[in-house]
């Protein structure tokens, strides 16, 4: 998912999609834990990609006030 991609996306839309990705993220992290991934990066990838939806959220949060 681009940035661009997450702008055009609802609030409600991003809430949702934060929680899934967040609970894969922490999935994979166990997952990662007891046998090592063969693509590690994609840990670092999916945090990347939660904390710019979070940025997002946020933004529109200061905005709307």
């Amino acid at each position: 998912m681009k940035k661009e991609e997450i702008k055009e996306m609802t609030t409600a839309d991003l809430r949702e999609r934060l929680e899934q990705m967040e609970k894969e993220y922490r999935q994979l992290t166990i997952n990662h834990a007891v046998t090592p991934l063969d693509n590690p990066a994609k840990i670092t990838a999916d945090r990347r990609m939660i904390a710019r939806v979070k940025t997002e959220l946020r933004q529109r949060e200061l905005n709307n006030k």
